[in-house]
C-alpha cells in the first residue's frame, strides 16, 4: 500500500502525487464519523480537485482500520435540523456531488466498515476499488431518517430499484460480494490492496488518458444525468469535432498513424 502521510490535526489530508490528488478520511479514533471539520475540509479538497489545473485524478481513501462510521449525529445533527451544511461558500464543493457538473475523474478505495453517507460518497465517485473484508450499510432508516446524501437517487439507477430497496428499507449489512454484484463497487481486491489499486487507476488515467476527452466523457455523461439522454446525444458530434481540433486531438491521431503511445498536454 502506499505510505501517506497522516498528521492527526488534520480531519482530511490532502497530497499530491504526480497528477493524482490523494484525498484521506483522517478521523481513526472516531471511525472516521463525519463531524463538521472533516465536511468542511472534504468540501475544500473536493474543491482542489475539480478546480487545480496540475490535477488529472483524485483518490479518496481513509487512515485507519475504517472507511467510515457515517455521520456525527450529536455535532452534525442539530445543524441539519437547521437546514444542512452549506456549501457555497467561496473555495468549496459539496462532497456528495448532488449538484453541479464534475470533469476531474475521482477513484474511491474503502475497507472496513463503510456506513450510510460513505456509500453516497462511493455513489458519488467515478470507479470503486472495495477490500474483500469491507462492510457496507445504509442503516438510516434503522434511526428515524433516511440516507439524504444521494443514495435514494443513485443506488437505484446503478443497481436497479429491487437491489436499492432490499438495503435501504431494511438497513442490514452487506459485504464486498454484494456490493460488487448490484455495481456499488467495481473491483474488490485482497485486505490491504484497495489504496494500491486505486491509485494504480487513478495513475492510468493521470497518464495514458487525454485530460481534455476524459473532461468530455465526464461532461456527456453528467449532461445524460441531469438534462436527459437526447441532450446529450445533441452535443456528441460537435464535442468530438472540437476535441479533434486541439492539440491533443492532433497528437492521438498521430500517434495512432504512428503506432506509438500519445503525449498529451491537456490543450
Amino acid at each position: 500500500m502506499p505510505e501517506v502521510t497522516t498528521p492527526h490535526e488534520e480531519t482530511v489530508t490532502v497530497e499530491q502525487r504526480g497528477q493524482v490528488l490523494m484525498i484521506g478520511l483522517n478521523r481513526p479514533d472516531k471511525l472516521n464519523a463525519f463531524n463538521l471539520q472533516m465536511i468542511d475540509e472534504l468540501a475544500q479538497a473536493y474543491h482542489r480537485l475539480e478546480n487545480d489545473p496540475e490535477i488529472r485524478c483524485g483518490v479518496l481513501f481513509a487512515h485507519g482500520k475504517h472507511f467510515t462510521g457515517g455521520l456525527d449525529l450529536q455535532e452534525v445533527g442539530p445543524q441539519i435540523e437547521d437546514g444542512g451544511v452549506d456549501y457555497d461558500r467561496p473555495g468549496r464543493l459539496d462532497p456528495w456531488r448532488r449538484s453541479n457538473v464534475w470533469t476531474t475523474p475521482l477513484v474511491m478505495a474503502v475497507h472496513g466498515w463503510v456506513m450510510t453517507l460513505g456509500i453516497e460518497l462511493a455513489l458519488a465517485a467515478d470507479i470503486r476499488v472495495a477490500s474483500s473484508d469491507t462492510k457496507f450499510t445504509q442503516m438510516e432508516i434503522n434511526r428515524g431518517i433516511y440516507a439524504f446524501g444521494g443514495a435514494t437517487v443513485r443506488l437505484p439507477r446503478d443497481a436497479g430499484w429491487g437491489n436499492a430497496m432490499r438495503w435501504l428499507l431494511t438497513g442490514e449489512p452487506y459485504d464486498a460480494a454484494e456490493a460488487l454484484r448490484i455495481g456499488l463497487v467495481q473491483e474488490v481486491v485482497e485486505p490491504g490492496h484497495q489504496l494500491e489499486r486505486a491509485l494504480e487507476l487513478a495513475e492510468y488515467i493521470a497518464e495514458k488518458s487525454a485530460p481534455l476527452g476524459v473532461k468530455t466523457t465526464l461532461e456527456s455523461a453528467h449532461r445524460a444525468r441531469n438534462e436527459g439522454e437526447q441532450a446529450a446525444f445533441a452535443r456528441l458530434d460537435s464535442d468530438m469535432t472540437a476535441l479533434l481540433h486541439t492539440d491533443d486531438g492532433r497528437e492521438g491521431m498521430q500517434s495512432f498513424v504512428e503506432r506509438r503511445d500519445a503525449r498529451f498536454t491537456g490543450r
